[in-house]
């Protein structure tokens, strides 16, 4: 499994690097993509991350799921021609989309939450076009998997494994990292 996580500038920090690190550990292949023509990030907290590509040089085609963090940075992805158009073409191939906080916006735009469950950060419900938003930390529905905040991160990190491998196996890495409340 390969997994593209897109950082843009603002990006939030614990949305990121939570799904980030709880994937690697999950052992799938994650890559950190830059949406700016720099490798290095800076985030809504003043931390400076350097991912592993820019988005010029990924191709999207070996990803099986893109990962979206949220905070003020969803607004540099969504600014993203590339990146708007494989949310469209991996939705259409039914390959995974996660998004959290208020980047399920992205996803309303991208018009591919139609007939979806979703959750999002509060105020962003009305940008989740097509979608039935609930109040829960995580929720899987398909192929799209979607976290509520930053708080919830942890959650839509295991959301992500329980989508690729199932409840068990998020459960397992839950319990790995001692985390109560999966």
């Amino acid at each position: 499994m390969r997994i593209g996580v897109f950082f843009g500038e603002r990006f939030e920090e614990v949305e990121a690097l939570t799904a980030v690190d709880i994937l690697r550990r999950a052992g799938y292949d994650v890559e950190t993509v830059s949406v700016s023509h720099s490798h290095h990030v800076g985030g809504a907290h003043s931390i400076i991350v350097k991912t592993d590509f820019v988005v010029d040089e990924v191709w999207f085609k070996t990803y099986d799921m893109l990962v979206l963090p949220g905070g003020a940075g969803h607004k540099n992805l969504e600014k993203c021609d590339l990146l708007m158009k494989y949310i469209s073409k991996f939705n259409e191939e039914g390959k995974f989309l996660a998004a959290i906080c208020a980047s399920p916006s992205i996803l309303g735009k991208a018009g591919v939450l139609k007939g979806k469950k979703v959750t999002c950060f509060p105020g962003f419900e009305d940008k989740c076009i097509g979608a039935t938003v609930v109040n829960e930390e995580a929720v899987l529905d398909q192929n799209i998997i979607t976290g509520r905040s930053a708080g919830c991160a942890v959650s839509f990190a295991l959301k992500i494994i329980e989508a690729i491998d199932g409840k068990e196996r998020a459960q397992k890495m839950a319990e790995e990292i001692c985390y109560d409340h999966f």
